[in-house]
């Protein structure tokens, strides 16, 4: 029994199912700027401000920090497996080949919650800031058509309709969605610029006193809200399929991406919180609202250009990393064969993608996301921490295993990530944490009741298992 609940795919025969999929087009440029357009999103231009008034004040610097080095431990950990295992589906396939078929499916089950919420919530956030721009010019809709019926109206339209959008732009292939995607960072950096040069001059230091006005635990409640500003880099992991060299450009487009997205972060948050008091951060738009408080107003007006950009271009990475998870479990059996049938034309799970983008449009279009943040940061650490044991084991196991990207200071990062990840976890909420152990529970009783019984590991020869 316990022996075909850890059963684990061969890493070459992993790989040789690779063959056979998902078109190889994306470049380690591309990669890197997936990981931006992933990460520069709803973090910079909605949390800052909510994490800063309510959280840790203009030390929500130190957050960043914090953050960053979480990230960046577990980084160098999926940079490892990226380049070892270059497949679909992230941590569940890196777990899948160490610990076996359950922990693999409470990760996938994991990751499906992280990137659907996220794209939700994403989506949601997109259509504030549309909303705004469309106020701009003298237009908008009605309230029916921007609120669910649980706030008086019937659908937020806008982030149904973004939704559907990106789904079909996915659908149509990777390489036209890397295409767009680069064109948006393109975009939303020269947005970040402009905000940097305009705000700087008005830079008041009275302003960052005092600096920790919530003390050390608020800058860790901060890091543990603005974790969900960083877990775009585990979507460009999801792509090492349709990487051109996976072994070469995952390392690169993962950790490159982290480290020039906290960079700017870290200069963001410093300016944000010296141009206008924190306490009066806890906006839907913060850098436009700080803008306007200085009376620059024409550049407030381009940052809601940059935040529409940039929340797209943060919908169209993790929607499709919500996508390739789907992909990877179905291919194994674990989900109906229907997530992993690849269009013939266009080499993209279409189907998958379609399906899969409407319900999460419904979701975005109907249910008011209040506290996601934290139910997706819960999700993302707990899958940097499977990750991390992950890599531990699998050095003693295959201590041989050709490894083209080795994970620095073994074994001190992954023990160092795993420590850090379950420290942010410890800073949530107690009410996110049984939430997501609810949703676990669920996960568990369709593994029992669907997947374990329809596995293709579970079908194979004994010569199939490690």
């Amino acid at each position: 029994m316990v022996e075909s609940l850890l059963r684990k795919k061969l890493i070459g025969r992993a790989l040789a199912d690779g063959e056979h999929g998902l078109a190889r087009t994306l470049s380690g440029l591309d990669l890197t700027l997936l990981g931006v357009g992933a990460i520069i999103g709803a973090g910079i231009f909605v949390l800052t401000g909510v994490a800063a008034a309510t959280k840790a004040g203009p030390a929500l610097s130190l957050s960043f920090v914090v953050g960053a080095f979480a990230c960046m431990f577990a980084a160098l950990v999926y940079a490892e497996f990226a380049s070892t295992v270059p497949l679909s589906g992230s941590a569940y396939t890196y777990t899948y080949v160490t610990l076996g078929e359950l922990p693999a499916w409470i990760i996938g089950w994991d990751l499906v919650l992280e990137y659907a919420l996220a794209c939700a919530t994403v989506a949601i956030g997109w259509s504030g800031y549309f909303m705004r721009l469309l106020e701009g010019v003298g237009l908008g809709l009605p309230t029916a058509l921007t609120h669910g019926p649980t706030q008086g109206g019937i659908i937020n339209l806008p982030a149904f309709s973004i939704m559907l959008l990106v789904s079909g732009l996915l659908a149509l292939g990777v390489r036209q969605t890397s295409l767009a995607n680069g064109l948006i960072v393109v975009l939303k950096l020269a947005v970040i610029g402009i905000f940097l040069y305009t705000a700087v001059p008005h830079v008041d230091p009275v302003n960052w006193e005092p600096f920790m006005p919530f003390g050390w635990s608020g800058v860790m409640a901060g890091a543990g809200l603005i974790f969900f500003a960083y877990i775009g880099f585990d979507a460009v992991s999801t792509a090492a399929e349709e990487a051109k060299n996976p072994q070469r450009d995952m390392p690169i487009g993962i950790i490159v991406s982290l480290v020039l997205c906290t960079v700017i972060y870290i200069a963001v948050t410093v300016v944000l919180t010296g141009i206008a008091p924190y306490a009066s951060l806890n906006v839907s738009d913060p850098m436009a609202f700080a803008l306007a408080q200085v009376g620059e107003r024409f550049a407030a007006a381009a940052i809601a250009v940059g935040a529409v950009a940039g929340l797209t271009s943060v919908l169209l990475v993790m929607m499709y990393g919500q996508t390739r998870v789907f992909y990877a479990m179905s291919r194994d059996g674990l989900l109906p064969k229907v997530f992993s049938d690849v269009h013939p034309r266009f080499r993209t799970p279409a189907r998958t993608t379609l399906i899969t983008g409407l319900l999460i449009a419904v979701v975005a279009g109907l249910v008011p996301m209040q506290e996601v943040a934290a139910l997706v940061n819960v999700g993302t650490l707990a899958a940097f921490i499977m990750v991390s044991l992950a890599v531990l084991y699998l050095r003693r196991a295959q201590p041989d295993l050709a490894r083209p990207f080795r994970t620095p200071f073994m074994p001190w990062t992954p023990i160092l990530a795993i420590l850090s990840c379950g420290y942010l976890i410890s800073s949530l909420g107690a009410a996110t944490l049984w939430r997501f152990v609810v949703w676990m529970l669920i996960g568990t009783v369709v593994y029992f009741a669907y997947a374990r019984r329809r596995s293709l590991l579970g079908s194979a020869r004994p010569d199939t298992l490690i």
